[in-house]
């Protein structure tokens, strides 16, 4: 009951600024959904190599935000508060290397970038979900995941059309990339850091009371917490996670196929090109991909309050399920378009789908969350999203040769069919929320 007695209900603008930092974390994203995979293929790489050269991606997830999650749960200071030091430290490391990335001269250089990127990526995000649970009274929670939904939606389109629009602005090679991913990139590591300090400005933390003071100064602050907090988090973790877990299986590893493929599958199914074939064809693909990506991050920040209403209304895992069904219908139709302007259509399910993945799950699952583990939990949440990329990385080459025939179109079909997986287990979940002070509960066994 002290949790919500210190917590106002904040205004429509509050909750914009608190979440504004999470749109020059998402650009970041965006660029190394959309770019760095065909910046690996102007680099040389092969297609079975592509999974390994991403493995930064689900490696760092898996190690950095429980860490951050755990250690921030421990941290309080009176003048930079308790989520805010590690926003400005993962913001610094991704301004600096998205500033260093295009001078990337080989694969090596390129993926050891990525490696120190998606760390501090990492770094940056996973207190911001936590975040979320500290500042806002129950009845705003939904607003304020969706919010983070909408910047990611804003942030990845302006990423991915950067992919677009540079190409015909910054003409010609420096170094041994294009120019264009100059732009791309120098823009990314302004918005990084600019937008996370317009957040700690605008947005204060609320300070712990007397007896939570107590409990932190009980263990002393130390680098090595998290590997005791960690396990004993997972050893306790609610219900609803493990079901979530389970869901995020799908999920994730389905996003992570259509992250990898989606340029090479535009490029044969639009213009019948590879990057060895016709490397001129190619790039135009990359460039209509990136296109076509930053209209389904529009359709996420367009429709991402319109879920937060539903959801309110209605049970998350209802919209949850409905928005994966329309995701897995557009995989499945994306590699059979041949008309460039229809692939639109197709990425638009994505595109509500993806409005829901950033945001719902987390409403699903905070009610059953101790508020004193909020940022070890998130961080936890985020284990589920990185394993099945690990899996992926691990597992998919192989699939991609052997049963697909290395053919970039199946990788986005098998994508669809995951995410139908998906949508079904999403309804087994337990969900927990508070109507007015009742808790409701609804799933398979209530």
């Amino acid at each position: 009951m002290l949790d919500q007695i210190k917590k106002i209900p904040l205004s429509f603008s509050q909750i914009i600024n608190m979440n504004v930092g999470f749109f020059g974390i998402q650009y970041s994203f965006g660029l190394q959904q959309s770019a760095v995979t065909p910046i690996y293929d102007m680099l040389g790489a092969s297609p079975d190599e592509i999974p390994i050269l991403n493995l930064a991606g689900p490696m760092t997830g898996l190690l950095v935000q429980p860490i951050i999650g755990a250690l921030s749960d421990k941290t309080w200071s009176p003048k930079w508060g308790r989520r805010k030091p590690y926003f400005l430290v993962g913001a610094i490391l991704c301004s600096v290397c998205l500033f260093l990335f295009p001078f990337s001269s080989a694969l090596w250089m390129a993926a050891g970038l990525l490696w120190i990127l998606d760390a501090g990526n990492n770094t940056a995000m996973e207190p911001y979900r936590a975040f979320i649970a500290d500042k806002l009274v129950d009845e705003q929670k939904g607003l304020g995941f969706q919010a983070q939904s909408f910047f990611t939606g804003l942030g990845q389109t302006l990423a991915n059309v950067s992919l677009f629009i540079f190409p015909m602005l910054l003409v010609g090679k420096t170094g041994s990339l294009p120019t264009w991913v100059y732009g791309s990139f120098f823009l990314g590591a302004v918005c990084s850091i600019a937008t996370v300090w317009w957040s700690m400005r605008t947005t204060p933390e609320i300070p712990p009371t007397e007896e939570e003071l107590k409990e932190l100064r009980k263990e002393p602050f130390s680098l090595l917490l998290p590997f005791k907090e960690v396990p004993a988090a997972i050893r306790a973790m609610p219900k609803v996670m493990w079901q979530l877990a389970l869901v995020y299986l799908f999920q994730w590893y389905a996003l992570f196929c259509y992250w990898q493929n989606s340029s090479k599958s535009v490029a044969l199914s639009v213009w019948n090109a590879t990057p060895q074939s016709d490397p001129k064809l190619y790039e135009e693909a990359v460039s209509w991909t990136g296109l076509v990506n930053g209209w389904y991050n529009i359709v996420t920040f367009l429709t991402a309050f319109l879920l937060a209403w539903m959801a309110k209304k209605y049970f998350a895992k209802h919209v949850h399920f409905f928005c994966l069904v329309l995701a897995g219908i557009g995989f499945l139709a994306f590699p059979h378009i041949g008309n460039k302007y229809l692939l639109f259509v197709a990425i638009s399910g994505f595109g509500i789908g993806w409005a829901s993945m950033m945001g719902i799950p987390y409403l699903m699952v905070v009610g059953g969350l101790p508020k004193e583990r909020y940022g070890v939990y998130m961080g936890i949440i985020n284990m589920m999203i990185v394993v099945p990329m690990l899996i992926q990385t691990l597992t998919f080459g192989y699939i991609l040769e052997h049963f697909l025939g290395n053919d970039p179109r199946k990788a986005v079909s098998f994508a669809g069919v995951l995410l139908l997986i998906a949508a079904v287990l999403t309804l087994r979940i337990q969900e927990k929320r508070n109507l007015g002070g009742e808790v409701v509960m609804q799933g398979g066994g209530h």
